[in-house]
């Protein structure tokens, strides 16, 4: 390994076991809105997982919206699903609220919680995807939003435990182990 090589592994080795989780802003203190633009308080589901996934009407992954209310449904007690609506990829989520939630509700019967529409990376990325995809925020591992359908698993305590690509199903046994 080149020098320059060693020292970034060196460097985030150190910080990815270094972090005082207790100094990191938490999951629970950022703000949102809803899909029909009232806020959200993550703090209301402290005690659950969390499951964020960026969310696209017009996408090739988009039927995993049957499978992410399949799996909400079947785990009303330990899980929460957030959708969150992202036009950054193919500009594959072109509707406003109105039409994005019609579009969930008649096509795939989707009741759980879907945000605001925003940016999931860039400049104007917002605060929730920041925390998500950034260690020094989340205090477990750093991440770049690839496509849509990429999802994020939250303890009930307000850690990030992991993330799966757009092609991990959404009852693939790397998400459903976490709510046995």
């Amino acid at each position: 390994m080149n020098p320059f090589k060693a020292f970034i592994a060196t460097l985030f080795s150190k910080s990815s076991t270094s972090i005082d989780r207790s100094k990191l802003p938490s999951i629970y203190d950022i703000k949102i809105n809803n899909l029909q633009g009232k806020p959200i308080d993550f703090k209301t589901f402290k005690g659950k997982h969390i499951l964020f996934v960026n969310v696209a009407s017009k996408c090739g992954f988009t039927p995993q919206y049957k499978d992410l209310q399949e799996l909400q449904d079947n785990n009303p007690d330990t899980l929460k699903i957030i959708g969150v609506p992202c036009n950054q990829f193919g500009s594959q989520e072109p509707g406003d609220a109105s039409a994005i939630e019609e579009f969930c509700e008649v096509n795939y019967g989707v009741s759980f919680l879907i945000t605001e529409k925003i940016k999931v990376k860039g400049t104007n990325q917002h605060p929730l995807y920041a925390w998500l995809t950034n260690v020094t925020k989340n205090g477990s591992s750093s991440s770049s939003v690839k496509w849509n359908f990429q999802k994020y698993m939250v303890s009930p305590e307000g850690q990030l435990l992991d993330y799966y690509y757009s092609t991990t199903s959404p009852k693939s046994s790397k998400i459903t182990k976490y709510l046995k």
